[in-house]
C-alpha cells in the first residue's frame, strides 16, 4: 500500500474514493452527477447540511457560529484574514519573514495600514 505524506494531498481509504467516484457518475440515484446538480437543489442542500453538522460536531463549533466552506488555500487566507479581522481604516502588525509573509502583507495593505514590526 502506498501513502502520500506530502503537504496538501490527503490519505483516504479506498471506500471513500469509490463512493466519491459513484457520486460523480450518479449522485444518490438522481441520474445526475454531484457536479451537475444545482447547488440550490434539495440533494445538494442535504450534502451541505450533513457536512456542516459533522464539522460542528467534530470541532465543537457552538451554534452561534456559522461554518463556511470556501475554496482556495493559504493564498486565499492572505486576503480573508484582513478582510474579516481588520476594521475599516484599521492597522495590523505583520512579521515579514519571507516569500509567504510578503504575499500576506501585499493583500493586507488593500484593507488597511500595515506595520512591519520585524
Amino acid at each position: 500500500m502506498k501513502h502520500n505524506f506530502g503537504a496538501g494531498p490527503c490519505i483516504l481509504p479506498k471506500e471513500v474514493f469509490l463512493q466519491a467516484s459513484e457520486a460523480v457518475i450518479d449522485f444518490n440515484n438522481t441520474g445526475l452527477s454531484i457536479l451537475e446538480i444545482s447547488h440550490r437543489s434539495k440533494e445538494f442542500e442535504a450534502v451541505i447540511d450533513e457536512a456542516t453538522q459533522l464539522v460542528r460536531e467534530l470541532l465543537a463549533v457552538p451554534q452561534g457560529y456559522s461554518i463556511l466552506f470556501l475554496q482556495g488555500g493559504a493564498s486565499l487566507q492572505f486576503a480573508m484574514a484582513p478582510l474579516n479581522l481588520l476594521p475599516e481604516g484599521g492597522k495590523a502588525a505583520y512579521l515579514d519573514t519571507g516569500v509567504w509573509a510578503t504575499k500576506a502583507l501585499k493583500e493586507a495593505k488593500k484593507f488597511g495600514t500595515v506595520d512591519v514590526v520585524a
